[in-house]
């Protein structure tokens, strides 16, 4: 199967995804954020990147913008639950959030800057199975 580099602050719901996609036969390496990713994908590269948005240090509109700036044909899918819960997120998105900008709005941001797909919290694992497997096909 794939190979998936899970992003995600919220460490439970890291887990859980985790479980979910190693059991579905895929590898899944994990990062807390988008600095932790990069270096992770650098040292061992990827076939998909699942990122939420909101997280400490670098968000995941940066994070997204970054790789797909340097690695194109990476595949990501965004994933996000509404900033309410986020906390030290990049002052850039929290200026889009103060200026009433909603969770569906910043997954379309997020699809402007590169992400393949989108998908809101709380996830519904088997759409969420089935979005990987057609991320990873190409067939959308």
């Amino acid at each position: 199967m794939a190979r998936i580099l899970l992003i995600d602050d919220d460490v439970s719901f890291q887990k859980m995804m985790k479980t979910v996609l190693v059991k579905a036969g895929h590898e899944v390496v994990t990062a807390s954020n988008g600095v932790q990713g990069y270096q992770l994908f650098i040292l061992q590269p990827c076939d998909l990147i699942v990122t939420d948005i909101f997280m400490p240090e670098k968000e995941g509109i940066h994070t997204i913008f970054d790789f797909k700036s340097e690695f194109p044909d990476v595949k990501i899918i965004a994933i996000s639950g509404g900033g309410i819960m986020a906390k030290n997120i990049d002052d850039d998105v929290l200026q889009l959030l103060n200026k009433g900008m909603e969770s569906t709005e910043v997954l379309q941001l997020a699809s402007d800057f590169g992400a393949d797909e989108v998908m809101s919290k709380p996830i519904i694992i088997k759409k969420f199975l089935h979005l990987v497997n057609e991320t990873m096909s190409g067939s959308f």
